[in-house]
């Protein structure tokens, strides 16, 4: 716990805040206590990072469990890391790898805290926003915790003198979302599914992104099995655009 503060005040946020000014808009939405699930999307490794340094409240991730098993002086610098930085091990190469981490991440928040998870999760291969697993709303859900759509926002930006492109970060948290309309129907897929397109309009609506209607992870596999652009990939996995339109998320609020 106090290497995390450590990190966030000491070692890594006054040089990040420095070097990126990163901009936060909406910070305000971000339940002061209680449990709180943050939907991101995923454009960086550094969102993890960004994101954190926006809040007063500590936000704990799930991470690869690669990142925690490391041997020797490196591997336990690493676990060290990603444990002080509010990282939580998910074993992903498991048949059961997605209940895993629902189930923890359905622990933290039954302990009150603030979960960060991606929806999409992976990162977005190509900028754009692809299609949400229903993790989060299954978390939703089963704990009655508010989904705050939070998006990053990457903008180049020129040096002066130096002639070199840093980002332009934002942060930008949208209005908690409440789906205390559908309690009890936790396990029902096409509430989760109604549910996650909510989230994922959301995230599209702040971010500004185009939306994909598939996920980024089978893209990429597509894009290491065939040599193929994401735009080749998604051109051919994607839905025409006659029935695009009726697949597309939306609002459900109201």
């Amino acid at each position: 716990m106090l290497f995390y503060w450590f990190l966030k005040f000491v070692a890594i946020g006054p040089v990040v805040k420095l070097v990126f000014r990163p901009r936060v808009e909406g910070v305000h939405h971000i339940p002061r206590t209680g449990a709180a699930i943050l939907a991101s999307n995923h454009l960086s490794a550094a969102d993890w990072v960004f994101m954190p340094l926006s809040l007063r409240r500590r936000v704990t991730f799930l991470a690869k469990a690669e990142y925690f098993t490391g041997t020797g002086l490196k591997g336990f610098l690493q676990r060290a890391f990603f444990s002080g930085a509010g990282q939580v091990p998910i074993d992903r190469s498991s048949a059961s790898a997605a209940e895993n981490a629902i189930l923890t991440g359905l622990r933290i928040l039954r302990e009150g805290k603030v979960l960060g998870i991606y929806p999409e999760g992976t990162r977005s291969p190509d900028g754009r926003l692809f299609r949400g697993k229903t993790g989060v709303a299954r978390m939703a859900l089963e704990t009655g915790a508010p989904v705050v759509p939070v998006a990053m926002v990457y903008r180049p930006r020129r040096l002066p003198l130096i002639g070199r492109r840093l980002p332009r970060v934002s942060v930008r948290f949208g209005e908690p979302l409440d789906f205390s309309r559908y309690e009890g129907l936790a396990g029902d897929r096409f509430v989760e599914r109604s549910i996650t397109d909510e989230i994922m309009y959301e995230i599209m609506t702040l971010s500004a992104q185009e939306y994909v209607d598939v996920y980024g992870a089978t893209v990429k596999k597509s894009m290491d099995a065939t040599g193929a652009t994401a735009s080749e990939v998604v051109s051919k996995l994607q839905p025409p655009a006659d029935e695009a339109g009726d697949r597309a998320p939306e609002s459900l609020a109201g």
